[in-house]
């Protein structure tokens, strides 16, 4: 039975409304106009969700029906707010080139002359990168390789004299320093997930030494979700860049760890006692008495999805060279055939949420008395939920120069829930932007928050990930956890609290859709603050950039000095 959600406070509202004006008011400077900032309202993020959440859109899907829906809808939300094109060529769109793959996998494992036949989606989910009708894999060699990671500057090698061509490796999730005791505080980055973390660096590395296959072991502590959420995914169509150039698996798969646990004790070892080992900097690779054999039937498309791209112009002989990007995805899972009764997930939290937020901030942004001296982009972005595509293909392809791009506000799950007393900031402490954000917190009598589970990965699972790659500082805005009520109990995990008691329990479920009685408080807040936030960095003068320290610093470097290339 659903617990009673809190019902919408009209008077807390009208109040919020009210202090707006004051804030504004004391502020003078800090915070934009008052009438731009009181313009973003609840009853539009809802009109928004309401839309873009709609069993019409399909559950927006790249490549879908739900696609062409939704950018029809934020093309001509951006045009009736008056946005320019945010793409030179004149249109509101950038095309993104995809390849869509549906496998149908089998797997067998050999341990020590005893045949595993293992059940799809039940004892592992998995699927091929690759574009061809069928791939086949017999008697892989497993060989467990630890974390997958070699990282030179922490003196870090899982791959120590071992020749993994034609074999399938098993990998842990996270890096080594999350994996264990905090070994050292310089090593990797504490407790937050570094590249190395990512399946993505882990499969490429992979691909790189020549492995035909990897098998990661799930653990809901290390993922940040539950084991279930890979089935939702299982045996429907994945997406992929078209023009990625980095090498590919034939094969992936991911089991829950108690299955891991059972092979690797069949195989004659004890799982702790090698996760242990693989912890260590002197790990070396252990080859398992065992085999893996793979048959993937697969069919493949192209595709050919879109961010939506919208501009503000910087004003006249400022720095409207210069551009501040706010970003949140418009896509979500689509809808899946094979389930009983609702099929579709409409993603109103995940993430027509996010949408919402931008279109009433750029509706703000359009309420100013006057134009920004940096230049705005709006970007509503694709395949997301497919491993961060659209923002990966942007920032691979940037309409405008990355030595340019100021920062990336990124704007993903805001959800729906009482006033905090605090922002959460994802990214903060690694950029330069701290105190100006901590000021415009302190505006609107709030404080700015950091992720309180960065061994979680949020960081990773979101699209100003993909900006920070691409060395553009960047951030990530979520509600706090301290109500003030009470505090929200919050492990950072994507399954928020939307109030005290009521649990956001619909993450990638049918489930997730729009209520008419969520409270639309802390939305506003979010909206507002990042408004807030973006209206500073466009004013200013002052280039944000990494800290001294953060593993993006080193691509920052990179990208100023090699200056504009367009």
């Amino acid at each position: 039975m659903r617990p009673t959600r809190i019902r919408l406070r009209l008077a807390g509202l009208a109040a919020a409304l009210v202090a707006v004006s004051v804030l504004a008011a004391d502020n003078a400077g800090v915070l934009p106009d008052p009438e731009a900032l009181r313009s973003i309202k609840d009853t539009e993020l809802r009109h928004h969700i309401q839309v873009l959440s709609s069993d019409a859109f399909e559950g927006r899907a790249p490549g879908t029906r739900g696609e062409e829906l939704s950018v029809r809808y934020l093309t001509e939300t951006f045009r009736q707010l008056g946005l320019a094109p945010g793409n030179p060529d004149g249109s509101y769109v950038q095309e993104v080139p995809l390849i869509g793959i549906t496998s149908q996998p089998q797997l067998h494992l050999e341990v020590k002359g005893q045949r595993l036949d293992l059940v799809p989606t039940q004892d592992f989910v998995g699927s091929s990168a690759l574009p061809q009708p069928r791939v086949v894999v017999q008697d892989s060699p497993l060989v467990f390789v630890g974390y997958g990671v070699v990282a030179p500057e922490f003196g870090w090698d899982d791959y120590k004299d071992v020749d993994v061509h034609g074999k399938t490796v098993v990998v842990l999730m996270n890096d080594p320093q999350l994996g264990g005791p905090r070994l050292d505080p310089a090593l990797f980055r504490g407790a937050i997930k570094t590249t190395y973390a990512s399946n993505r660096y882990k499969r490429t590395l992979a691909a790189e030494k020549g492995a035909a296959a990897m098998i990661i072991v799930h653990e809901a502590a290390h993922a940040g979700w539950e084991f279930a959420l890979a089935r939702t995914d299982a045996g429907r169509e994945h997406l992929q860049l078209r023009d990625d150039p980095a090498p590919r698996l034939q094969f992936e798969a991911m089991m829950p760890i108690a299955h891991v646990r059972q092979l690797v004790r069949m195989a004659g070892h004890d799982f702790e006692t090698l996760r242990k080992r693989a912890q260590q900097r002197d790990f070396r690779p252990v080859a398992l008495d065992a085999t893996a054999s793979f048959d993937v039937i697969s069919t493949f498309r192209d595709v050919v999805s879109h961010n939506v791209v919208a501009r503000i112009d910087g004003r006249e002989g400022a720095r409207s060279d210069e551009v501040i990007i706010y970003t949140a995805h418009w896509d979500h899972l689509g809808r899946d055939p094979r389930l009983a009764g609702d099929q579709i997930y409409n993603g109103a939290v995940d993430n027509a949420s996010g949408v919402a937020a931008m279109l009433e901030i750029a509706k703000a942004w359009r309420r100013l008395p006057h134009p920004p001296a940096r230049s705005v982009l709006f970007m509503a972005t694709t395949a997301e939920e497919q491993g961060l595509l659209g923002a990966r293909h942007y920032v691979a392809n940037a309409l405008y120069p990355l030595s340019r791009t100021v920062v990336d506000l990124n704007l993903d799950v805001i959800g729906f829930w009482a006033t905090t007393r605090d922002i959460r900031v994802v990214g903060l402490a690694e950029t330069s932007m701290d105190p100006l954000l901590r000021t415009v917190a302190a505006a609107l009598h709030r404080t700015v928050s950091p992720d309180p589970a960065p061994w979680e990965g949020a960081n990773q699972r979101q699209d100003a990930y993909a900006f920070a790659l691409g060395g553009v500082p960047s951030l990530y805005f979520a509600r706090g956890s301290q109500h003030l009520t009470g505090i929200i109990r919050d492990t950072g995990s994507p399954r928020e609290r939307m109030s005290p008691g009521v649990p956001y329990d619909d993450y990638h479920q049918v489930d997730d859709t729009i209520k008419h009685d969520w409270n639309y408080e802390g939305a506003v807040d979010v909206t507002r603050f990042a408004f807030a936030v973006g209206y500073r960095l466009a004013e200013s003068e002052a280039f944000p950039d990494w800290l001294r320290g953060s593993e993006y610093k080193a691509r920052r470097d990179a990208v100023m000095a090699a200056g504009p290339t367009h």
